[in-house]
């Protein structure tokens, strides 16, 4: 699959969550995986995206079993396991497709700003690595909106830091694997970031 395949699979995807979201989903669930793909899978995208219960992957796309490969995480954080997924898809089943699939309402990013704001506020150290890893796309945005003095608007600041926190996970994904950026400069790899809302249901993909 080229770049031309990958942007095909892409407007599937949009086109899928247009139907989750007028609820005309086509996917019919399958009791059992059929026997071509216990022998071996072939997903057409791999979506990094949060651990949250609210965001199921495959019925936000309208896409069936074996055809997204999927990372979750709280935050859609990128560590080197999750670059390793990545790779590991992207070159065993040749899928040349990665969404970053941040959504609102993220309670990892609120738990960072949360942090920012009290520097006491104590987490447990793997969640602090959590954390740690969403800090840097949070923090001008929190000074920024603090530097004025007055009380900060929470709820845009969360907004505004969960995609932030997508455009750096996408960043990271790109320039953090010698195997994915050269993918990406050959034209091999298209990597977009996504936000979906809890309340609607609809993804708004980012402009790459």
């Amino acid at each position: 699959m080229m770049m031309h395949d990958a942007k095909a699979m892409l407007n599937e995807l949009k086109a899928g969550n247009e139907r989750y979201v007028a609820n005309l989903s086509s996917t019919e669930k399958i009791p059992i995986p059929p026997p071509t793909l216990v022998k071996e899978q072939k997903p057409n995208a791999i979506i990094l995206g949060c651990s949250d219960a609210r965001v199921p992957v495959e019925l936000i796309f309208d896409q069936g079993l074996g055809d997204l490969f999927v990372i979750r995480v709280a935050g859609n954080v990128v560590a080197p396991s999750q670059i390793g997924s990545v790779e590991f898809a992207a070159e065993k089943f040749d899928t040349r497709l990665v969404v970053v699939l941040g959504h609102s309402h993220c309670g990892a990013v609120t738990a960072c700003i949360e942090a920012l704001i009290n520097p006491d506020q104590y987490y447990s150290p793997n969640l602090q690595s959590i954390v740690d890893r969403i800090r840097p796309s949070v923090l001008n945005l929190h000074e920024i909106a603090t530097a004025s003095g007055n009380d900060a608007d929470m709820d845009e600041l969360i907004d505004r830091s969960i995609r932030a926190n997508v455009r750096m996970s996408v960043s990271q994904l790109k320039h953090g694997s010698r195997i994915l950026e050269d993918m990406v400069a050959s034209g091999d790899l298209l990597i977009v970031g996504a936000e979906y809302d809890v309340a609607t249901g609809k993804v708004d993909f980012f402009e790459e």
